[in-house]
């Protein structure tokens, strides 16, 4: 299905409205994930064409999103990565965590962006970042759909490392996501030290339960746990 290319709408409409030059993308990979660190990136394009075929990554074949990725990686301004780890998504919850990596990212920027364009609908970045959110804006935003694609390939090729020594589990096809062969692997070996253990996941294997972490408040009551279905968005 033919797809429109993104633009520099955004960034175009903050620069006018806020004054702002440096304006980052932000998006992140691995919310919906069994196993693995969240990962979060952060790019500068300024108001250059984008290569070729750039997109929300989740539309590239691994081939082209590979290629693609290593093209954008020496074009954008900058760009810099944070990750939240299984332990910081047990103890903080996975919108901390998503705020942990994004500002860990955004920390490791040669300049500190005066705007930042964050995918989807929530902010969870919050002040003193200045942030607009677009739904979409991994296919519709330059900066948002570059930082897309580089945070998919690496966060991938991390996780592909990580399951040299837990082969049966598949971590080089499903990246941490629950799949048939990650599933069966969990039944019968049980969690990674890789695996988030705050998940309902767990729920289903009774012989594996006792290994769940709950987080707990201040006050001693226990919160829902947050992406208990396991689903990316």
């Amino acid at each position: 299905m033919p797809y429109e290319p993104p633009t520099h709408t955004v960034e175009r409409s903050l620069r006018a409205t806020t004054g702002a030059k440096v304006i980052a993308g932000v998006d992140e990979v691995g919310r919906g994930a069994w196993a693995g660190p969240v990962t979060v990136c952060a790019a500068i394009t300024g108001l250059r064409r984008p290569p070729e075929g750039l997109t929300d990554s989740k539309l590239l074949t691994v081939k082209r999103r590979t290629e693609l990725a290593g093209i954008l990686q020496s074009w954008v301004t900058a760009h810099a990565l944070g990750h939240a780890t299984p332990e910081e998504i047990d103890a903080l919850g996975m919108t901390a965590a998503l705020r942990l990596a994004a500002v860990r990212a955004l920390d490791l920027l040669p300049v500190r962006p005066e705007a930042v364009i964050l995918d989807g609908k929530h902010d969870y970045l919050g002040a003193p970042w200045q942030v607009r959110t677009v739904v979409k804006g991994d296919r519709s935003c330059v900066a948002v759909a570059a930082a897309s694609v580089i945070a998919k390939v690496q966060r991938d090729k991390m996780m592909a490392e990580l399951g040299v020594d837990h082969a049966d589990f598949g971590f080089a096809d499903n990246a941490g996501y629950p799949s048939p062969v990650h599933k069966a692997a969990l039944e019968e070996r049980g969690p990674t030290p890789y695996h988030r253990l705050s998940w309902a996941y767990l729920d289903a294997l009774p012989q594996w339960r006792h290994l769940k972490k709950v987080r707990g408040r201040a006050d001693g009551s226990v919160p829902e746990i947050e992406g208990q279905l396991g689903f990316d968005f």
